[in-house]
């Protein structure tokens, strides 16, 4: 992902039109850093993702971000993609986020978990210290917090521009329902 002129920590974004609204990612070469969820249109969604992830535009992404890019298009087509191999940079996240994020990760396509449930996989005492995580959640959709529900039946809260709502459409893509059971095991 690296080019010999650049320094290995310059990051760089770009914005790309999928089905659920303009999406941006942001990399550089030890991973990718951030995904920005649609915003109200490509130029916000633009502005926060440089924002927060301090990086340059790039509209020609390396092959391996093109590849994530794709396949983030198809996820929001409702095709189950597995982000599993995608290589992240979480060198400035904590490492009690960065348990969580593993454990998130770990949820499969369709398949939700409580915040208690991963309080106790990760060993953590209250379950709000993992909503407090994902809420700062800086890859969604491959670190896939969207999966991370409250007990007894409910969304949770969710970070993203949209809410809940859009936690709700990233997990009706998946074919959960508000109502629907979490798979065995979880």
């Amino acid at each position: 992902m690296k080019t010999e002129a650049e320094a290995p920590g310059t990051t760089h974004y770009c914005v790309f039109a999928t089905a659920i609204g303009p999406c941006g990612i942001a990399w550089n070469a030890r991973g990718l850093t951030r995904l920005q969820l649609p915003e109200t249109d490509e130029a916000v969604t633009a502005k926060r993702l440089a924002a927060r992830s301090g990086a340059r535009r790039s509209d020609d992404p390396p092959p391996l971000i093109a590849r994530v890019v794709d396949d983030i298009r198809r996820y929001a087509l409702g095709t189950n993609v597995d982000f599993s191999s995608v290589v992240l940079d979480l060198t400035e996240i904590d490492d009690a986020c960065r348990n969580v994020y593993h454990a998130a990760r770990a949820l499969g396509w369709g398949e939700t978990a409580t915040y208690g449930e991963i309080a106790r996989r990760v060993g953590m005492a209250d379950p709000r210290d993992v909503g407090q995580a994902l809420s700062r959640n800086p890859i969604p959709i491959i670190i896939p917090c969207h999966r991370v529900v409250a007990s007894g039946g409910k969304l949770g809260g969710f970070s993203a521009y949209g809410g809940t709502l859009t936690k709700e459409r990233l997990l009706a893509l998946e074919g959960v329902g508000a109502d629907a059971p979490r798979l065995p095991g979880l």
